[in-house]
């Protein structure tokens, strides 16, 4: 993994991400720099401390240049306050559910819809009708013409929020000539935090609604439909479209074939062999593990973060519930043309290769590499040349231009 600002591993990961939203506006180099520069080593309080004074120092100038007429330098401000009060917020993620957690999931929000507002074409609050309830989300149209477009889906991760689906796929598909829907689903952004709605395996079941709510549209064109998976996404993008055959096209970037494999492949072989023969010491030796690990600041995080997400009651059982996240009998059922892509630093996405080998519809596979930038996880650091490469072979199928 590449060295960013901190030296700690998923701080440091987390400030290389807030950064990447530079490129479509969303955060300046010199301000998440400073502020993870003032962070206090892997202190989680400091951490939301120094990424809100930044995101409501942000905030305030968006409302002064908004104030003043400046609607350019308003809705850049509003963004990169977005990130920074998302950043913020992140690192607190688990159960019981902080407080702060869920302010700064609001706020966010808020002040990306500040942005948005400001935009020459502004995007459509939705809510997708699903199961008796709705999915919130954003429709970005390219602009008001009502002919029918080429359209992405955005399926962000673990800890994505819709508004961050922007940044790292949306403003890039608008930009390119397509329309964007990007949702949180179940288990991420307002659908968790808002809604309680936990995350399931069984996305060929979630995207369908999704689908028939963009067909209801005018301004869609049912024959030029791609969806794009991020991180976690990356795996339930893929699950979605083994169920889902209206897509033309779908992107996997960089996600895991088989979660509990995943975990697996983490395990001294005496303890991967002990679970997968459900021997009871080798279970409570890794129990009592998992336990001590999720009350370390960073390198529980995950652990905590899963917890919430799939509404876990210890470590344990979300280990042991990641067993039906799998594409092992799905990747075979997807007939939509694919693009898969790994980073070479990321172990998430190290088995990328394994669903590779499971298609059997048309398909394409990239590695990223850290020699040109783009080596940690979803190409953090190196989302426009992510981007050259995706949306190239996209381009060529869909014609969003036509």
């Amino acid at each position: 993994m590449t060295h960013f600002a901190l030296k700690d591993e998923l701080l440091d990961a987390q400030t290389l991400r807030a950064a990447g939203a530079a490129a479509y506006g969303g955060a300046d180099i010199g301000e998440v720099l400073a502020t993870a520069r003032l962070v206090n080593g892997a202190n989680l309080d400091s951490w939301y401390e120094q990424w809100t004074t930044t995101g409501q120092r942000v905030l305030a100038l968006a409302r002064e240049q908004e104030s003043d007429g400046n609607r350019e330098s308003a809705r850049l401000a509003y963004w990169r306050a977005s990130t920074y009060l998302r950043t913020a917020g992140v690192m607190l993620m688990g159960t019981p559910v902080d407080s702060r957690f869920a302010e700064s999931m609001t706020a966010q929000r808020q002040a990306f819809r500040a942005g948005a507002e400001l935009m020459d074409h502004s995007p459509q609050v939705v809510h997708i009708p699903f199961e008796g309830g709705s999915l919130p989300g954003y429709f970005f149209a390219v602009d008001s013409d009502p002919r029918p477009r080429a359209t992405v889906i955005l399926i962000g991760g673990y800890d994505s929020t819709v508004e961050e689906s922007y940044f790292f796929n949306g403003a890039a598909a608008l930009a390119r000539g397509y329309n964007a829907l990007m949702f949180d689903g179940p288990g991420q952004g307002a659908a968790l935090v808002d809604q309680g709605l936990l995350m399931r395996p069984d996305w060929e079941n979630v995207l369908p609604p999704v689908v028939d709510f963009l067909l209801t549209r005018p301004d869609v064109d049912p024959a030029r439909l791609a969806l794009i998976g991020l991180s976690l996404g990356a795996y339930l993008a893929p699950r979605a479209a083994s169920g889902e055959h209206r897509l033309a096209a779908c992107i996997a970037d960089c996600g895991a074939y088989d979660l509990f494999d995943a975990f697996l492949d983490r395990l001294p072989k005496p303890l991967r062999s002990g679970v997968e023969s459900d021997n009871h010491l080798a279970r409570k030796t890794i129990a009592d593990m998992l336990t001590h690990a999720a009350k370390e600041p960073t390198a529980g995080w995950s652990l905590r973060r899963g917890m919430a997400v799939h509404g876990a009651a210890d470590p344990m059982a979300l280990v042991m519930g990641m067993r039906e996240y799998t594409l092992k009998g799905f990747a075979e059922r997807i007939t939509c043309p694919t693009f898969v892509c790994n980073a070479e630093g990321d172990d998430i996405s190290a088995s990328a290769p394994r669903l590779v080998a499971a298609l059997t519809c048309e398909h394409e596979f990239v590695t990223f590499t850290s020699a040109e930038g783009a080596g940690d996880h979803c190409e953090s650091g190196a989302r426009l040349l992510y981007h050259a490469r995706s949306f190239g072979w996209l381009d060529a199928l869909l014609r969003p231009t036509d």
